[in-house]
């Protein structure tokens, strides 16, 4: 499965560009998780490097919840039980209160 698409690509508000909103406000672009973890990864910005590779940032649901970064190339590179991180084609328009409160 392809983790980032032009549709993505062209919904991702860049790096900083929602800071000044309060978390119920920042919308969710993207979901990434594993289907046999606890992991999760939910993206409200991005921009692509120079390298080709993506940062995001956003809420990050795994061992301890929070707030970060993280990248494409790490996603991709992420391997559980033989299994890849996979994107939620199905996921919807959501806000970031939402996964915070009741992981989506």
């Amino acid at each position: 499965m392809k983790l980032m698409t032009k549709e993505i690509e062209a919904k991702l508000p860049k790096l900083y560009a929602t800071e000044e909103l309060k978390p119920e406000e920042k919308p969710i672009i993207v979901k990434f998780f594993h289907p046999f973890s606890n992991w999760t990864w939910y993206a409200c910005e991005g921009d692509k490097q120079s390298d080709g590779d993506w940062l995001f940032f956003g809420w990050v649901h795994g061992t301890e919840p929070e707030m970060g970064y993280f990248s494409l190339k790490e996603l991709e590179s992420l391997k559980i039980m033989g299994l890849p991180i996979e994107r939620d084609r199905h996921f919807g328009d959501h806000m970031l209160s939402e996964a915070m409160e009741k992981r989506i």
